[in-house]
């Protein structure tokens, strides 16, 4: 511990006493400073024992000492020791009451104490504290290291957690939880997955520094004090983030939660779990092409129609993906975002969320570029890894970050017709402006919805104008008769009922539409693209 007024009290060789504020003894002394100035208030920074002689001030003068006294506590002044027998055989009254007045320790210095010891003796229990404070970190990291190594994060973050008095958490790059302790934390460390997400926008390395509640509401960290940390609803916790990774690109983070802002020793072992873990989470770039240049080679030979060939250069890193029903997505980077090149782009984001979710289900993903702007990934059907880019589409359609394709099941000699289902899913969600669809909407759902873009209604609108100038001039209702025609399969008698006239009357408005068109209606093509440019536009002329 840093040195305390009571610490210097109890110096032998001092022999300091103690005049005012004996409830403030234990008030920690960052430093050792002498003034004799009126005001020395603007040269200090707090914390510090302030030393005088009182030869510029009038200490027998309450109002002044008042002042004086004030001034000190307010810039956080840890105590004041004040010689005695030098200008003033004993410490004024005036600056004693004051004192007892503010609540601020004021020492006497007998005449045999030089000021110089006192700073000797306060620079020497400083220096012992930082020894301390850095045998325990060495201590520390080798026990974090030893931890992680032989039994990987969770143990890291057990001890951290145990060093620091408070618990720690590892988030991936989704900022999702990845692992906890103690175990009692969790909830805590779910809370704070906004604030690692914000920490992933910033530029690494990154660090934030947020309190946060048992019952999740975040408060001002400075207002933090020292408590239990069981999980109650009045506790605070002082959380410090920290992101890690090399480079730009925050492949993770780390929380620290304690009841109290960390010290030296727990600052050191903080810093060593950042390493660890970087190492931990941090893969070379030349492993990392290696394995997308092996993943990109098992797709092509999927997609040639060869899957054995797959299976025997997948071998353990891919191989138990391709025994199993797999689900094709391909993901394109919405228009508007960051460059292909750059560490925020949705796709480079897209598949460290990915991989991060098949670590922790400890399942298989192939996920590599399908040329410069297009992400192709094989997961497992029904897996996490499945699940997670459904979740990571919804939750960023608001910023439309990433377009996603998705296949329907399928097995490895199908990969090619994976593959179109999710290029024409991805198309579809291209044009309907949604994150992601999936191709068994497609093939469920009605063909109607396919249609609806300004082609398609400029074809139908051209289809139907003459009709519809002819019903405007107030010569018939054609386009009303043909919808009601067409939707009764031509059936003239139902027709006519539908629209209460006499089926002679519904022959001739259908001669009328073939004369207008010019083209006939006993061509089955020609009932067809009648009937979807109807669909399309309405009877009315009104979009569906």
């Amino acid at each position: 511990m840093p040195p305390t007024l009571a610490s210097l009290v109890q110096h032998s060789a001092l022999n300091l006493t103690v005049h005012a504020g004996e409830d403030r003894l234990r008030t920690p002394v960052r430093w050792v400073h002498a003034s004799e100035l009126a005001d020395p208030v603007p040269y200090m920074e707090g914390g510090e024992l302030l030393l005088i002689t009182a030869t510029t001030l009038d200490a027998a003068d309450p109002e002044a000492m008042r002042r004086y006294v004030r001034r000190l506590t307010g810039a956080g002044v840890a105590g004041l020791g004040f010689a005695i027998g030098v200008n003033y055989e004993e410490i004024p009254e005036a600056l004693v009451t004051a004192a007892r007045e503010a609540g601020l320790p004021l020492l006497g210095v007998p005449r045999r104490t030089p000021f110089l010891a006192i700073s000797k003796a306060v620079s020497a229990a400083l220096a012992a504290d930082q020894y301390r404070a850095v045998t325990a970190g060495f201590e520390a990291q080798r026990e974090l290291t030893r931890a992680a190594l032989a039994d990987g994060p969770t143990a890291l973050l057990a001890r951290l957690g145990a060093h620091v008095d408070g618990w720690a958490a590892l988030y991936d790059a989704s900022g999702a939880v990845v692992a906890v302790a103690p175990e009692w934390a969790a909830r805590r460390a779910a809370r704070l997955t906004d604030e690692v997400r914000r920490l992933r926008e910033r530029p690494a390395p990154a660090s934030a520094v947020v309190a946060a509640g048992a019952d999740g509401d975040l408060a001002d960290p400075d207002a933090t004090d020292a408590g239990d940390t069981t999980d109650t609803a009045d506790v605070t916790d002082r959380v410090e983030l920290q992101s890690l990774g090399t480079g730009r690109r925050v492949r993770g983070a780390l929380a620290v939660g304690t009841g109290a802002a960390l010290g030296t020793a727990e600052r050191y072992a903080v810093h060593s779990a950042i390493a660890l873990l970087t190492l931990t989470t941090e893969r070379s770039r030349a492993l990392q092409s290696a394995e997308q240049r092996l993943g990109a080679a098992v797709l092509r030979m999927l997609l040639a129609g060869q899957p054995d060939h797959a299976r025997a250069v997948a071998g353990d890193l891919y191989g138990e993906l391709l025994d199993a029903p797999f689900r094709l997505l391909i993901a394109e980077a919405a228009a508007g975002r960051a460059a292909a090149d750059s560490a925020d782009h949705p796709l480079h984001v897209l598949a460290e969320v990915l991989e991060a979710a098949a670590a922790r289900a400890g399942e298989s993903v192939l996920a590599v570029p399908d040329g410069d702007e297009r992400l192709a990934v094989l997961a497992v059907d029904g897996g996490s890894v499945a699940t997670t880019c459904a979740a990571y589409a919804r939750r960023e359609s608001e910023e439309a970050g990433v377009v996603i394709g998705l296949s329907a099941p399928t097995g490895p000699m199908a990969t090619a017709g994976a593959y179109k289902q999710a290029e024409q899913a991805l198309s579809v969600a291209r044009r309907r402006g949604r994150a992601l669809v999936e191709h068994e909407e497609l093939a469920a759902g009605s063909i109607l919805p396919l249609l609806a873009d300004d082609a398609v209604r400029a074809f139908a609108d051209g289809m139907l104008r003459a009709l519809r100038e002819h019903d405007a001039k107030g010569r018939g209702d054609l386009v009303a008769s043909l919808h009601a025609w067409l939707s009764r399969h031509g059936q003239w008698d139902a027709a006519a009922a539908d629209l209460g006239v006499h089926r002679h009357t519904l022959r001739y408005r259908m001669r009328r539409v073939e004369e207008i068109l010019g083209r006939s209606l006993d061509d089955p093509d020609v009932r067809m693209e009648l009937w979807l440019a109807l669909k399309t536009t309405g009877p009315g002329g009104v979009e569906h």
